[in-house]
This record gives C-alpha cells, sequence and structure tokens, in this order.
C-alpha cells in the first residue's frame, strides 16, 4: 500500500517536471515578446495590478508634461487708461491684484458703470475659455425647462446624490454634465447667449471682442463638456460682469460704459441691453452663489461673509492655467457692485486663487465707503493716476 503511494505521487512530481519544461520552451505570446504583461490565466494578480498601477502613472506623468509658458507675474496696470474710472474703486482693485497677470473689472450692478477695469488688454481681449463659470447658464436652463427645482437631487456617483446648492458650491462636473445633455445644444445655446455669451457686453467700445460661442457641440466631449468646463467657448471678464450685476440687481442687463466726462457732459445714463425673465429663479441661484462662498469652492474670498455669492472655475487655456472669480456683493451703504477676476499663468492660479484677490477688493472698497463718511481719511489712489 505505501509503496503504491509512493509510486504515485513519483509520477504526479514527473508529470508537473514535464508540464514545466513545456511551458518554458514554449514560444511567447506577441505581447509577452514585445514586453507587455500578459493578462491570460497563468499571470499572477499581483502582476496584473502591478501593471496596471504603472499605466495609471504613466497616465499622470503625462498629464503633468502640459507646460503653461504665460508668465503668472507682470505688470497688469502698464498699458491701462484711466479715464473715467474711480480713482479709489482702482486703487483698492490694483493693491488687490498686485503682480499678478490677471484683471479685475468692477461694474455698478444698478447701472452698468464700469467703475474700474484693471488690464485693460487682458479685459478687452477675444476672451477665454469661461471654466465652469458657463455653469450658471446650465443651472438657469434647466430650472426654467423644468428638469429640476432647487431640492431635486442628481446621483453624480455611486455613492452620492446632490443638489444644485451643492453642485454650485463644490462645482460638480458630472451634475452639470447630465444637466446639459438632458437640455440638449440647442436650449443649452440659447440660455448662455440671453445671459451675454457670444455678444459685446459693452456699449459702442470699439476695442471689445465679442467672445465666442460654438454653432455646433464640441468635437471633444460635445455638449456634457461644454456645460461643466465651458468647452469651445471664449468670455470675457466683461460679459462675466454684466452677467453678474444682472443677478445682482433682478435681471436687469445693462451695456456697461465708463464715464466719458468730455463727451457725457459729466452725466451718465444707463442703458439697458435687455430683461431677464430670471426672477423666480433667483433664490435658487443665489442659494448656490452664496454657499460656494460660505463652505464651497470661493470659501477663501469672503471670510464668512455672507453678502458675497460668487462662482468659481479653474482649468486649462491656451498655454495658460485660467482661474475665474464671478461674482457680486453688497457695500456697506447698499450699493451692489459686480466683481470679476480672471488670473492666466502658471499651474497655482486656479478660481480659489481668483476668489482670494476679490475678497481684497470687497474688503478694500468696504473699508473705502466707511472712510468716506470720515473727513479726516484719506483715499488711496492708484498708481499712475493723474489725481
Amino acid at each position: 500500500m505505501q509503496g503504491r503511494q509512493r509510486r504515485r505521487c513519483g509520477d504526479f512530481l514527473l508529470l508537473c517536471l514535464l508540464i514545466g519544461l513545456l511551458a518554458g520552451s514554449a514560444p511567447l505570446p506577441a505581447q509577452e515578446a514585445a514586453g507587455q504583461p500578459r493578462r491570460g490565466r497563468g499571470q499572477p494578480l499581483l502582476v496584473a495590478a502591478a501593471a496596471q498601477s504603472q499605466k495609471k502613472t504613466s497616465s499622470r506623468r503625462r498629464r503633468r508634461r502640459v507646460r503653461f509658458s504665460v508668465p503668472s507675474y507682470v505688470n497688469p496696470t502698464r498699458k491701462d487708461r484711466m479715464e473715467g474710472e474711480d480713482p479709489a474703486v482702482r486703487a483698492v482693485a490694483v493693491q488687490a491684484l498686485g503682480r499678478t497677470n490677471g484683471s479685475v473689472v468692477v461694474v455698478e450692478a444698478e447701472t452698468g458703470r464700469m467703475l474700474t477695469v484693471v488690464n485693460q488688454p487682458l479685459a478687452f481681449s477675444a476672451g477665454f475659455k469661461p471654466c465652469s463659470t458657463i455653469k450658471l447658464a446650465v443651472a438657469l436652463g434647466a430650472l426654467e425647462e423644468g428638469l429640476i427645482t432647487g431640492d431635486t437631487l442628481l446621483r453624480v456617483s455611486a455613492y452620492q446624490s446632490i443638489n444644485l446648492t451643492e453642485a454650485l458650491a463644490y462645482s460638480n462636473n458630472r451634475f452639470f454634465e447630465v444637466l446639459g445633455k438632458r437640455l440638449g445644444f440647442e436650449k443649452v445655446s440659447a440660455y448662455a447667449r440671453r445671459l451675454g455669451f457670444g455678444e459685446r457686453a459693452g456699449y459702442l467700445m470699439e476695442d471689445e471682442y465679442p467672445g465666442a460661442f460654438p454653432a455646433q457641440p464640441p468635437a471633444k466631449g460635445g455638449v456634457g463638456r461644454l456645460s461643466s468646463f465651458g468647452e469651445e467657448v471664449k468670455a470675457t471678464p466683461l460679459q462675466l460682469a454684466a452677467m453678474m450685476a444682472a443677478f445682482a440687481n433682478g435681471g436687469t442687463l445693462y451695456y456697461l460704459q465708463v464715464p466719458r466726462p468730455k463727451e457725457q457732459g459729466g452725466r451718465f445714463k444707463p442703458r439697458v441691453k435687455r430683461h431677464l425673465p430670471i426672477q423666480r429663479w433667483l433664490p435658487e441661484l443665489r442659494a448656490g452663489l452664496q454657499a460656494a462662498v460660505i463652505f464651497g469652492t470661493a470659501r477663501s474670498s469672503a471670510e464668512g461673509d455672507e453678502r458675497i455669492l460668487g462662482k468659481t472655475g479653474t482649468c486649462a487655456g491656451e498655454r495658460a492655467k485660467l482661474g475665474w472669480f464671478a461674482s457680486y456683493g453688497e457695500l456697506p451703504t447698499g450699493k451692489r457692485v459686480a466683481v470679476v477676476v480672471l488670473l492666466r499663468g502658471g499651474r497655482s492660479f486656479s478660481g480659489g486663487k481668483a476668489a482670494e484677490v476679490a475678497g481684497k477688493v470687497y474688503r478694500g472698497l468696504s473699508r473705502k465707503f466707511l472712510l468716506a463718511n470720515d473727513p479726516q481719511a484719506s483715499v488711496p489712489v492708484a498708481p499712475g493716476s493723474n489725481q
């Protein structure tokens, strides 16, 4: 009995040896011969996992190779004209921006008067990808078309569903991709154009560009990508300032103007472009804009000030990282202003960084109006001002 068991063990060992020899002499599959791991039955799971991890790491390294050649720090006021601007407001905006490569636009919400435009060549350029600020147009369209209410929950992952307030606060891409696809390109385009995308924001400004809005869904990502990142859209700081002023004043989209004393005889006349029927949806939109500032992507801007509402945007543009913050707020006097910040430069720029600059503007303006009531207080003057 023991001899029979020993013979069986010997036969089994001999069989294993033969299988090993045959496997070792078999030709390698093409993918293994090329140095690639074969994900077949004989490959250990650990090796397969390591190969997949290496593939993901290589992909991340390729993404890191994207280079931004636009400088992050410049003299943003070098080519500005200060005629017609409010010197005290300009001083605040210039100080808040510093030498960062960017632009700051401050607009009076009730009139469309541009109080200051820092870095005018950038603000009046052909425009840049609006990044996540386009989500405001998508949100308005979804509310108007009855796809959602402020309380509607949409699934954005296997374990999470969120409403519009949270989606705007945290700038959730998946949420707006879903809405954009449900709306369709034609409706997304219509609501974005209603808010001023793709047209000039200023009144008789010869050096202003209208930006751009695609005539068909983008080749990269379609309407979903357009609705979350603004793919193939070009927006200007002036367009976003006019839009935020309309959100602040209840729906009047003004032409933006800089007062020209010689042409207007010292009088400023507001000019209405159109009235937006958005009053019923403003509470839902404002809830999301306020949440972004209090606990979301723009929380660095307000330091707990609930009078500031805004939307951040972060993405890669042409040779640069873009950081947007489109906002409006109420000053201590009750005056409401729209403040838009665009940053363009290196990898550290983001919507949160733009929100920090805007926060400095709001705090500086609040201090300015408080000091205006003090006859012994001196109001700062912008560098390079003739006053």
